[in-house]
């Protein structure tokens, strides 16, 4: 490829709204093109190195016994509306209508399709385990498109999905994946780690993420660095502090005028924030819910989800408060008949202050399952920035990091709501257990960028470098070092190496500017002193050096 006509044009300046490394450098470097928020064009040279990846992804899925296909994007909403997830996935979901007003959706993953494809083609345990996969357009309407290819409302996924006969397959096969993740990773120069984390909108009871950890990320994850212990913050479980339990004591109503803190109920009762009770109220498919924490935790709301087993929950109106009696300030489950999940905090104290139910009062001595009792005792809150490990007591670490895969036990949320199902060998029919496993690819380029960058430009790994190497021949418009440099690019060729010859008249200083912007692993020097030496000038994208070697040895070291 000549530079001169590639789809090519660097940017010494890139807009001031741009805060992200990969996406000032993905501008600059003609890698992409906004359309509009958080819709891209990929262009040639980005386009080469997800081909790339997709084929490393590819391989690595087909190892494991992956199948390939493709579905469509658009799909009849009824689909949605059978698992459920046309109202949990919310306006993130494209929702269109057909010229005859018959309603469809722009999919943002595959899961109610997949499974009612396995639900036609699958009757026995003969055929199972399945894993299927497919690269696909996904679609959503992100709310704050952000970070260049790292938050859109359109993009390129490796969606997978595993059945299996039982649980125990189920943990197999997303063994296999987390495996071929891991390869994946690493063939595309990127560190990751593996994470607990939330399973979201998708569902299921396990899931994890693999993060590269960077200050570009959104994502917020929790490292013990004594354990290996690692999750999502929003997942992540900590160890609370144990306080003395004495013998429960009778409860004391007493007047707490104007006080609607906790901060300010400390401040006036003397007392510290691990000796009072937090509630906060939540509407559930209409009904009220008392979420109880220690005081001196947060409540987790995306933890308090999965405990109902509602993702859907939402702060409890006014209107729902006034009618349940519920006061502002001074509110508590008792004497309530209302549902109640408990933090598993308050097993670590007793003896607590809570609200009165009563405007301006509080109670001392308040204690759970004797005072009041709660459906649901589990883990609901945050993780705060001094927490110790739950698995050693260690200090935990906080680091930011971008998510490059998030993989899922489903289970049978799908195949049952979809009736997969298969006769095993006895001719019972038994249930689907299902897997599902996600990559973004431009995710992942992007990812890479941010991991392997300098202040000229990315630094592309050779495996997806859109090109395997740049000549940046000084004075190409030279007779001789044209001849030359056309010499040295044909044989290059004809030994399998994927060039970009720099053939534009520019000085210098803008030619190896521009190879550095463009990021290709390895840059040749062409000039007319190393032609009369019979030298030709290597410099390797990685390193500030670089040597001369004769040109009867060129591709040998090119090939080692």
């Amino acid at each position: 490829m000549k530079l001169s006509k590639m789809l090519f044009k660097s940017l010494r300046e890139t807009p001031s709204d741009i805060e992200l490394e990969s996406h000032k450098i993905m501008i600059k470097s003609s890698l992409i093109h906004q359309a509009g928020s958080g819709i891209y064009s990929y262009l040639p040279l980005a386009w080469k190195s997800l081909r790339k990846i997709e084929q490393i992804i590819r391989e690595e899925i087909d190892n494991v016994g992956g199948q390939e296909l493709r579905m469509p994007v658009i799909q009849p909403k009824s689909l949605w509306d059978k698992s459920g997830r046309s109202i949990s996935m919310g306006q993130e979901l494209f929702n269109l209508n057909d010229r005859r007003q018959k309603p469809f959706v722009l999919a943002p993953t595959h899961e109610e399709l997949l499974t009612s494809i396995v639900k036609e083609m699958i009757y026995s345990y003969k055929s199972l385990p399945q894993l299927i996969y497919q690269m696909q357009t996904k679609l959503r309407d992100e709310p704050r498109p952000r970070g260049g290819l790292l938050r859109v409302r359109e993009f390129i996924m490796k969606d997978a999905y595993s059945f299996d006969l039982n649980k125990d397959g189920l943990d197999e096969s997303y063994e296999n994946l987390s495996n071929a993740y891991m390869n994946i990773y690493n063939r595309c120069g990127l560190e990751v780690i593996k994470i607990e984390a939330d399973s979201g909108a998708i569902g299921g009871k396990d899931s994890h993420e693999f993060v590269a950890i960077s200050d570009a990320g959104e994502d917020k994850i929790v490292i013990c660095n004594n354990c290996n212990y690692s999750a999502n913050s929003e997942k992540a479980s900590f160890s609370k502090k144990q306080y003395t339990i004495d013998s429960n004591l009778e409860n004391q109503e007493f007047p707490t005028p104007g006080i609607k803190t906790i901060a300010s109920l400390c401040k006036f009762a003397k007392v510290e924030s691990y000796q009072t009770i937090k509630a906060m109220f939540y509407n559930s498919k209409d009904e009220l819910i008392c979420a109880v924490i220690r005081g001196d935790y947060e409540i987790n709301e995306l933890k308090l989800a999965r405990a109902i087993g509602d993702p859907n929950i939402k702060p409890a109106s006014n209107e729902l408060l006034k009618k349940h009696d519920i006061p502002a300030g001074s509110a508590s489950p008792l004497g309530k008949s209302i549902k109640v999940i408990a933090d598993d905090s308050l097993l670590k104290a007793n003896n607590y202050i809570a609200g009165a139910n009563k405007e301006g009062y509080h109670i001392k001595n308040v204690n759970i399952g004797e005072d009041f009792t709660a459906s649901i005792i589990e883990d609901i809150s945050q993780i705060p920035d001094n927490a110790q490990c739950s698995k050693c007591n260690k200090d935990l670490s906080f680091k930011k990091a971008i998510e490059v895969g998030h993989i899922f036990k489903l289970g049978t949320i799908y195949s049952e709501k979809f009736d997969a199902n298969y006769l095993d060998i006895n001719g019972k029919s038994k249930t689907i257990e299902m897997g599902c496993y996600g990559i973004g690819t431009g995710r992942l380029l992007a990812a890479v960028i941010e991991q392997n960058h300098d202040k000229n430009g990315p630094i592309f790994p050779k495996s997806i470098s859109p090109y395997d190497l740049i000549i940046s021949p000084i004075k190409y418009e030279n007779k001789i070092i044209k001849e030359y440099s056309d010499k040295i690019y044909d044989l290059l060729k004809s030994n399998k190496f994927d060039i970009v010859l720099d053939d534009r008249k520019e000085s210098p200083g803008v030619k190896f500017s521009d190879a550095d912007l463009l990021g290709f692993p390895i840059r040749l020097i062409i000039s007319e002193k190393l032609i009369e030496q019979n030298m030709i000038e290597i410099k390797l994208r990685n390193s500030e050096e670089s040597i001369k070697i004769e040109n009867k040895k060129l591709i040998d070291y090119l090939k080692k």
